[in-house]
């Protein structure tokens, strides 16, 4: 009985040892794995990784910097998306913790009301946001230091999620970096804003134009600085030069470009052959006579070996926009350019992170340059694009689309240049009024340069920076914020750090993209869309043939009879209309397969994820569950 006792309790105290022992096992490896970071990246653009831009950045800091986040974390009444989105901040600083090797310190901070942290925050310039009318402010923000330099983000908005990394990492490379390099900017348009001008000495009156936001994006990495489209020289210390719509520009402010190419200057020019973007700006004109809207630098263009027409656009099938109409019917415009990965390079820094581009109203470039340039394709058409007259695209899609016939290449928006440019006044600074028989007279100073190295980069738009086609103005707690439309500003902001800043910044940018369409569907869509212009271009024909014999028919009859159909005409009459219902429902016809082929795919996607895949689970459970079964046997 004793015996019975004895190995019972020990069969108990063994059974109590071994949970003791599984217990302290558990909690060990807890210890040991929570200061393990196991982390796999399975998005297909790697979202939550940091990219080769940010570590090489953090890698070149030569002294500590501190990244200070202010998030009102024990405030109950913070909205879950806000607090999801703090979290995946305070994970993503964890990332350059760890990636900065002891060179990136972060602090947490929660401002509570009345509390030291909420005084830093103020003193950072973090802003205060109010969510409840009578609950206390609420901040998420983050500031930087290093040394005696600080820098600072003052209000994280959810809604810019892809371009979190961009933000931090431009944080950092400004406080360690605080010189700004020198950019001018020359343009027939207000893209840094205009002022009123004073009245009989009072201060300005009137509304202020605030610069384009592509322009304030940038301002704090860039000292921006206006040269006049009247200029003859541009500053030796300006690194880059943008021109944008450069819209009659003079011989003296051509020869100034030319000549601070061929000095080893950058070049980003943004031409147009019409620009919706000055007709916003510009006051009303006469309409019969209606300003050009072209701009262009012709004689440099020319000199560098490029074509670009300012009497043509492009029109793209395959990147077409659907716009608002008359009558609020939806116009799909192939003018008005919407470009996805197949349009961009992916093979270059400056685009390859891009995943969608707007280029209303766009020229093309092309190639005629010599071996000593070499021209790169950053932008381009796809095989169903061709040039339309600019007069043309005035009368809408219809008439675009009627006697539209593609190239027989892709199409050129967006090129770079570099290696040796010739100049394009080989007789040297051109004759201005004032210096009447001084025509080839040299550069004061110095003689005219007649070749020179350096890199250009030619956008066949400038409407894609202005602010309509590029952003969408919000409100996030009472604050303006901006929502990116497409990858516009991103493009922008990538080409001047290329040309004037951190080339590693231009991997960072737009880590995702904001519309990630089904290429299925755009697939069907446009097929739908060919058939159904080719229906249209035909009831369009059938229209004028009929229209053409009722008027033959018409000048046939006198004057007696002009108001009388006869049978011929009435019978002209009825084919027309019978074929015109007879059109009618095949184009619903067409839209009616498009539709049903859509819900048929979207179907498939449900069913894949919501029968498939529970499906292959429960396979995979039973035969490992047999497999078991049959080795135990």
């Amino acid at each position: 009985m004793n015996q019975k006792r004895t190995s019972s309790f020990l069969k108990a105290s063994g059974g109590l040892a071994g949970l003791g022992l599984l217990l302290v096992i558990i909690v060990a490896a807890n210890i040991i794995l929570g200061n393990v970071r196991l982390r796999v990246d399975l998005t297909d653009e790697k979202l939550y990784t940091l990219s080769d831009g940010t570590r090489s950045i953090l890698k070149q800091l030569d002294e500590p910097v501190t990244l200070k986040l202010f998030y009102s974390k024990s405030y109950a009444g913070v909205p879950i998306a806000l607090k999801n989105y703090a979290k995946q901040v305070e994970d993503l600083l964890k990332e350059y913790k760890l990636a900065g090797k002891g060179q990136v310190i972060i602090e947490m901070h929660d401002p509570k009301p009345d509390s030291d942290a909420e005084d830093a925050a103020r003193r950072y310039g973090v802003a205060a946001q109010q969510v409840e009318m009578f609950g206390p402010s609420v901040y998420i923000g983050l500031a930087a230091v290093a040394g005696e330099t600080e820098g600072v983000i003052p209000a994280l908005d959810p809604r810019n999620e892809g371009l979190l990394e961009y933000h931090i990492t431009r944080l950092i490379y400004r406080v360690v970096n605080p010189q700004k390099p020198v950019v001018g900017v020359m343009s027939s348009l207000p893209v840094l804003g205009t002022q009123a001008p004073p009245s009989f000495g009072f201060p300005p009156q009137g509304a202020q134009q605030p610069s384009w936001l592509a322009f304030r994006e940038i301002e704090d990495d860039y000292e921006l600085r206006q040269v006049e489209t009247t200029a003859e020289e541009i500053p030796p210390d300006i690194r880059a030069l943008i021109v944008v719509h450069p819209k009659d520009l003079g011989e003296s402010a051509l020869y100034a470009i030319d000549q601070f190419v061929l000095r080893g200057g950058h070049l980003l020019a943004f031409v147009d052959p019409f620009s919706a973007s000055e007709l916003e700006s510009a006051p009303p004109q006469q309409p019969f006579a209606p300003p050009s809207n072209a701009s262009s630098l012709d004689p440099l263009f020319r000199a560098w070996g490029v074509q670009f027409d300012v009497g043509q656009m492009l029109a793209d099938m395959k990147a077409v926009s659907r716009l608002a109409g008359q009558g609020n019917q939806v116009e799909e415009s192939p003018v008005f350019l919407t470009l996805r990965a197949d349009h961009i390079s992916k093979e270059d820094t400056l685009t390859s992170q891009l995943g969608s581009l707007m280029l209303p109203l766009s020229g093309a470039f092309e190639d005629r340059t010599a071996d000593d340039l070499v021209y790169t394709s950053l932008i381009r058409s796809s095989d169903m694009a061709g040039l339309v007259n600019v007069q043309m695209a005035r009368f809408g899609s219809q008439a675009i689309t009627r006697d539209f016939k593609p190239s027989a290449t892709p199409l050129d928006l967006a090129v770079r240049l570099n290696g040796v440019f010739n100049t394009a006044y080989p007789n040297g600074k051109p004759m201005t009024p004032a210096g009447e028989g001084e025509e080839g007279a040299a550069t004061p100073g110095g003689e005219s340069l007649q070749t020179g190295e350096s890199v250009v980069i030619l956008v066949g738009d400038s409407d894609l920076i202005f602010d309509r086609f590029c952003v969408r103005e919000l409100n996030f707690f009472g604050a303006k914020a901006f929502q990116p439309l497409n990858d516009n500003v991103n493009f922008f902001a990538n080409a001047i750090e290329q040309m004037a800043g951190s080339s590693d910044m231009i991997g960072i940018r737009s880590r995702g993209e904001f519309a990630r369409p089904f290429d299925m569907v755009l697939k069907l869509e446009e097929e739908a869309r060919q058939d159904w212009q080719e229906q249209e271009k035909r009831l369009t024909e059938k229209l004028q043939e009929t229209r053409r014999q009722l008027s033959q028919l018409q000048s046939e009859k006198d004057n007696e009879q002009q108001l009388f159909l006869n049978r011929e005409q009435e019978a002209a009459i009825k084919r027309f209309r019978d074929e015109e219902i007879r059109v009618g429902k095949e184009l619903k016809i067409v839209r009616k397969n498009l539709r049903h082929r859509i819900e048929r795919l979207g179907l498939q996607v449900k069913l894949a994820n919501i029968v498939l895949m529970p499906l292959l689970v429960a396979i995979g459970g039973v035969t490992y569950g047999l497999r078991r079964k049959g080795k135990r046997s």
